[in-house]
């Protein structure tokens, strides 16, 4: 009888250390966003918006992670407060394309640069070289068919 393969010791599975990593990540982004306001899932769809306007709702979530329906939810909260700006009706299609405004800019930056802080103290240990190689490394894994 063939022996099943098991994950064994979890510290030693890099898909369990990337995880905690994540987790890690995720709860200190939280931590410097919530006193602006937002949530992980506002400031990615703000970041995406950012470097990409006009992104459907589809291709936010799917880019942010989270469902279609999650997304609309984000996005009409950001509305409301008025970070960023969505036609009534598509001019083409279904696709409502979504724009940051001077609010949703200045939030962004101000966000970006929390964020990047929490990235530089989580990666601390790791030199510059070494966390280009990560980077590299797992987008690498990313490009399987």
């Amino acid at each position: 009888m063939e022996q099943e393969e098991t994950v064994g010791d979890l510290d030693q599975s890099v898909g369990y250390v990337l995880k905690q990593v994540q987790a890690s990540l995720h709860t200190a982004m939280d931590e410097v966003l919530r006193p602006l306001g937002l949530t992980v899932a506002q400031y990615a769809c703000l970041e995406l918006l950012g470097q990409h306007p006009g992104l459907s709702n589809s291709e936010l979530a799917r880019r942010a992670f989270v469902t279609r329906q999650s997304m609309n939810l984000v996005l009409r909260r950001l509305q409301e407060r008025g970070l960023l700006t969505r036609p009534d009706h598509a001019d083409h299609g279904r696709a409502l394309p979504t724009k940051l405004t001077r609010t949703g800019q200045a939030t962004l930056r101000k966000a970006s640069v929390a964020v990047r802080a929490v990235e530089q103290q989580l990666f601390s240990p790791l030199s510059p070289a070494q966390q280009r190689r990560l980077r590299d490394d797992l987008a690498r894994v990313l490009e399987r068919p």
